[in-house]
């Protein structure tokens, strides 16, 4: 099956070598491996089992898996930190989340316990982030919530309509924007530690219509991890796979919820 995406080619050449059926590494003594032979009543070799290959199922069950332990480790981290050290939790976790996310995505490991452990720090960052805005805007959190589960749900849609599609121009424009912002936020971050004001984070016109930017782009993020699922099922890749399928859609919905958290906390009251 030919995709876009390089990273899942290589993926589906290896499921199809996983997929040779009955070959073993090795033999007993290092020699190489020979097909494996599987008794039958019969008498007759049967043949060797095949891969369990990953369904969009895995990835909904994964992915639902993954919100759960972050819901978890946020509720935990808001009750359990102090105010004081909220400002440590929140750079802590932000730092080692970044981390982790980049070893992820790097490398493509379908690692569950990496991808879980993952999630457990994404969920003290947003739990951190979550009380900050709420001690100042009462009720903020679950209008973020709200709406970023309704942004999740309405690209969902549009994308089973086709109404979105990811064509390889979009995939690679896409993927464009997403680093520039990436970069953009990162000088913003450095400055922001030397008192530099870009007026990117501040609440301004400018600050509102970044923000606005980064929604959409965080939107049709989504599109992008569709498409790798969509893929990733038609060309059999393994059922591990499904956990880096579900760590790009978490991803996704985290820094959309951010930037939704952000956007409202711009238009609140002062009072």
């Amino acid at each position: 099956m030919k995709t876009s995406n390089p990273v899942l080619a290589r993926l589906g050449q290896a499921a199809e070598r996983e997929r040779a059926a009955g070959y073993a590494p090795t033999g007993p003594y290092g020699q190489p491996g020979y097909p494996q032979q599987y008794p039958t009543e019969a008498g007759y070799p049967a043949a060797p089992p095949t891969v369990n290959t990953m369904s969009v199922d895995d990835v909904v069950v994964k992915t639902v898996t993954l919100l759960g332990i972050l819901g978890v480790s946020a509720a935990a981290a808001w009750v359990l930190v102090p105010d004081s050290l909220l400002g440590v939790a929140w750079i802590g976790a932000a730092v080692v989340g970044l981390v982790l996310g980049l070893i992820i995505s790097f490398s493509r490991m379908a690692n569950p316990a990496l991808v879980v452990t993952y999630a457990v720090v994404e969920g003290v960052f947003v739990g951190m982030v979550s009380k900050f805005f709420e001690s100042f805007y009462d009720g903020i959190v679950l209008q973020a919530v709200t709406a970023t589960f309704g942004v999740f749900f309405l690209m969902a849609v549009l994308y089973k309509a086709k109404v979105i599609r990811a064509t390889p121009r979009f995939v690679r424009g896409l993927i464009a924007v997403m680093a520039g912002l990436f970069a953009v936020m990162l000088i913003n971050l450095v400055l922001a530690l030397f008192d530099i004001n870009t007026g990117l984070r501040d609440g301004s016109p400018l600050a509102i219509g970044f923000s606005l930017v980064c929604i959409v782009v965080a939107s049709l993020s989504f599109v992008l991890s569709f498409k790798e699922v969509e893929d990733g099922v038609r060309m059999g890749l393994p059922q591990r796979y499904s956990w880096v399928a579900a760590f790009g859609i978490l991803v996704s919905l985290v820094w959309l919820y951010i930037e939704i958290l952000r956007l409202l906390s711009y238009f609140q009251g002062d009072d």
